[in-house]
């Protein structure tokens, strides 16, 4: 029996799911929990929904709408994504709806724009139209077919139009109509290939003496008989036969025209073929890469780790071998028939690695992150759904969500990184706590790395429940980097800064770049000033949206708000004491590029940062040209600090050590050592010599510095873990953030005060709070937070529920409505 009732997933941030019925046309159509279907939702809306179930009984007491349209044949999603859904929802306090909207590709989701219609069946005989606008628009809509309200508007030109339409819709004259697009564009090859029934002798006799028709044919020839046989990668099917157009008429060296004569006299014929955008360059394939003793004993660790559990941490310290182990594993996993997720924290890594993977897995490797463009994106999503065969998926935290088949293997490069948390907007999750529990609904094992665990981790691995495995020796017996703290008080008082260099660092530089190595200088603010200032009154242009104050971007000769985006005009003169005296504060990656052209002059710099690589190649084309040797010096943000492999970076220098450990979060020792340890492995990874860090800071006794400046991860996590233990903070609890946000201050510190209180009576002293953030109002909307200490064992459910019913509870009152409240779970 065809079932005619389906409960339905929509992407939209509501709490449950919604019934459908399947209407009798539709009940011969194959569909269940997976598919794709457009349901009406609202007054005139219509969106793409996900089947979820199929209930027996309709919901008692609710209108029951139907399915407007059955989008597949098969399903879309698979079992184990929904059942990741429901939990993401669940743990990060979020909807379905959030999940599937962040999950799917919005070239998947049939979106609606709406468009009027006159009503045929309107009786203009008991009710006619009651003045001239409303007669004009009718006519304009009966004669256009199918319009826009915002259109009609457009055309008309006359006051009251947009009321005059909308009062003809409630009156029935004028009917919504939806026009369904479908964003996902399918990508198209131009073909070239012998017309039915054409032999070779007969399409010679036709070509006669004409040389470049005579050329273009064998060349087709010559690359059809290149094709027979020669079959795909693990497949006994031959490949398609396709010759494309453009890449014939470039190896025969002839134009477009001399295939159009050819097409003419009916020699070959033209055709279009759809492909797949995923592609493999062809690299030729190589063999594992041979490991050392050290990873080959840490290898087999790893598996007799995974004997007991299921989860397993590698601590290897920088430059380890840690991606040649993950090679080997992989093939281990593919072997089996299995698929392996290899998640990477930074767009930017997929570069370097994809050649690397190519190199051993050939067209095995898919790769997939937020840089492809929707219809890439939807591609490969088809791919893994038409597909069981073992694949290795590379990719950003975004992968966590692909339709995978059959996984056997999660890898979590570089596990600690703050990169693999979403901030905005919902969910906000952890794609390294969401690989895990992947991972386990699969039955698959995971691999964490890092050099540097986060503590949570590390806790987690060392009282028991991941495994440990640890590489602390770099590979071919590279010693890691010499660290120098260079104290910039003193160099100030010594009057040895250049702009934010001493000189002691640019001394170093210099003899680097006289032994023809390279340097990463590491500096974490981006635009060429963090703040502009007037010299005379101290004014500073801030955001009028947001309070923070702006940052200046020379190459663009203006003003950017990082937060919200907002750009603004460099004033030429105080707008406060008038004055023509605005000057630039602090550096950025920008300011130092130039900087360091005027102290190295003649030296080739890239700078990589969220303004240089903001096209989807520009990660590749920048660490492939400092690869190549083509610049001397590479300038970059937290993204150079992430696991780059560069032969002959023998310096790194970090510009600005405090802006790094000093952030107010109870974090910031974490995420300073982290980052300075990271950073510092980048230097003297290959030929034996020893790389050299540099370290710029007011500071130089912090005992961040001094764990850094010894390697000592070990000592870093005993002082950091007894913090954490002494004032109640993770891994010994487990934080959630509220936050509210409201546009008017006044009523927004009432309501955060009433939440909390609220909260207090269920929770007791768990609640702390609400305060403000560092950045207390973004877009026009202040913000306050409440903090909250659970058990690591509460129950996230039963959390979950109280938190609902308290939001609940409180819009009983009014303003309410204007309020923005949201969670987060395991805040970064």
């Amino acid at each position: 029996m065809t079932n005619e009732l389906v409960e339905v997933v929509l992407p939209l941030p509501l709490p449950t799911t919604f019934t459908y019925r399947i209407p009798g046309e539709m009940r011969g159509q194959p569909v269940g929990v997976g598919f794709r279907v457009i349901v009406p939702f609202g007054k005139k809306k219509f969106y793409t929904g996900i089947v979820t179930g199929l209930p027996l009984h309709p919901p008692a007491g609710f209108e029951i709408r139907d399915v407007a349209l059955i989008l597949d044949e098969t399903p879309v999603i698979r079992h184990p994504q929904l059942q990741l859904w429901n939990w993401v929802a669940d743990y990060y306090l979020c909807s379905v709806g959030d999940v599937y909207k962040a999950a799917v590709p919005s070239g998947m989701k049939m979106e609606s724009e709406t468009f009027v219609e006159v009503n045929p069946d309107f009786d203009f005989g008991r009710f006619p139209l009651k003045n001239d606008l409303e007669n004009e628009i009718y006519q304009l809509v009966e004669h256009e077919e199918q319009m826009t309200v915002s259109a009609i508007v457009k055309k008309l030109d006359r006051r009251g139009t947009a009321a005059t339409a909308n009062r003809l819709l409630s009156r029935g004259v004028l009917i919504v109509s939806e026009k369904l697009v479908e964003r996902y564009v399918t990508k198209k090859q131009t073909c070239l290939r012998m017309a039915p029934g054409m032999t070779e002798a007969e399409a010679f006799q036709l070509i006669g003496a004409a040389r470049k028709q005579e050329t273009l044919l064998l060349t087709l020839l010559a690359m059809q008989r290149s094709r027979d046989g020669r079959k795909s990668p693990g497949d006994e099917a031959p490949l398609p036969r396709h010759i494309v157009k453009s890449e014939l008429l470039e190896r025969a060296g002839t134009a477009s025209s001399i295939a159009a004569a050819m097409i003419k006299k009916g020699i070959l014929e033209q055709y279009t073929v759809e492909v797949n955008r995923f592609r493999y360059d062809g690299a030729p394939l190589a063999g594992l890469p041979a490991l050392s003793q050290p990873q080959q004993e840490a290898l087999d660790n790893i598996h007799l780790s995974w004997k007991e559990k299921d989860v397993t941490l590698l601590q290897g310290v920088t430059s380890s071998g840690k991606t040649e182990i993950y090679i080997h594993l992989a093939n281990y996993i593919l072997g089996r028939g299995d698929q392996v997720l290899y998640l990477v924290p930074e767009i930017a890594l997929t570069a370097q690695l994809t050649r690397r993977l190519q190199a051993v897995f050939g067209d095995r490797v898919v790769v997939y992150h937020s840089k492809f463009s929707d219809n890439e994106r939807v591609d490969i999503w088809k791919k893994l759904l038409d597909s069981r065969e073992p694949l290795l998926i590379l990719g950003a935290r975004s992968a966590v969500f692909l339709p995978l088949a059959k996984l056997g293997l999660v890898i979590v490069d570089e596990e600690h990184e703050s990169s693999y948390k979403q901030f905005d907007p919902a969910p906000r999750y952890n794609a390294r706590d969401v690989a895990m529990v992947l991972a386990r609904f699969h039955g698959a094992k995971t691999l964490l790395g890092s050099a540097t665990p986060a503590v949570e981790t590390f806790y987690k691995a060392e009282n028991g429940k991941f495994g440990l495995v640890r590489l602390m020796q770099r590979y071919n017996n590279v010693e890691l980097p010499e660290i120098e703290i260079v104290d910039m008080k003193e160099a100030r008082a010594r009057k040895e800064l250049s702009g934010t260099f001493a000189r002691r660092t640019v001394d170093l530089a210099l003899d680097t770049l006289r032994r023809d190595r390279q340097i990463i200088f590491f500096q974490n603010r981006r635009g060429y000033a963090p703040v502009v200032r007037c010299r005379q009154c101290a004014w500073v242009p801030r955001c009028e949206h947001c309070d923070v104050s702006l940052t200046y971007h020379r190459a663009l000769r203006q003003l950017q708000c990082h937060y919200c985006g907002a750009v603004y005009p460099l004033p030429t003169v105080c707008p406060q004491c008038k004055e023509p005296a605005i000057e630039e504060i602090g550096y950025g990656t920008e300011r130092v590029e130039d900087e360091l052209s005027a102290l190295l002059p003649g030296k080739s710099i890239l700078r990589m940062d969220l303004d240089s690589t903001r096209n989807k190649h520009s990660y590749e084309q920048i660490i492939e040209s400092f690869s190549e040797g083509k610049a001397r010096i590479l300038v970059g943000t937290q993204m150079v600090t992430k696991g780059l492999d560069f032969k002959d970076v023998e310096m790194v220098g970090v510009l600005n050590a405090d802006a790094v450990i000093n952030y107010p979060d109870f974090r910031s020792g974490e995420r300073g050592f982290n980052m300075l340890e990271q950073v510092s492995g980048r230097a003297g990874r290959r030929d034996g010599s020893r790389g050299k860090v540099v370290v710029q800071t007011y500071e130089p006794t912090h005992p961040i510095l001094q764990f850094v400046r010894q390697h000592d991860y070990e000592g870093y996590y005993r002082r950091e873990i007894a913090q954490r233990q002494r004032f109640f903070y993770p891994p010994f609890v487990r934080l959630i953030y509220v936050y509210i946000k409201h546009r008017d201050a006044a009523t927004l510190r009432r309501l955060a005060a009433l939440y909390a209180d609220n909260l207090r009576q269920l929770l007791g002293g768990r609640v702390f709070g609400p305060d403000e953030p560092s950045v207390a109002r973004v877009q026009n909307l202040y913000i306050r937070r409440i903090m909250l200490k659970i058990e690591v064992n509460a129950s996230v459910s039963r959390i979950k529920e109280l938190l609902r019913q308290t939001y609940i509870d409180l819009h009983s009152d009014p303003a309410m409505k204007q309020t923005v409240v949201y969670y987060d779970v395991d805040p970064q």
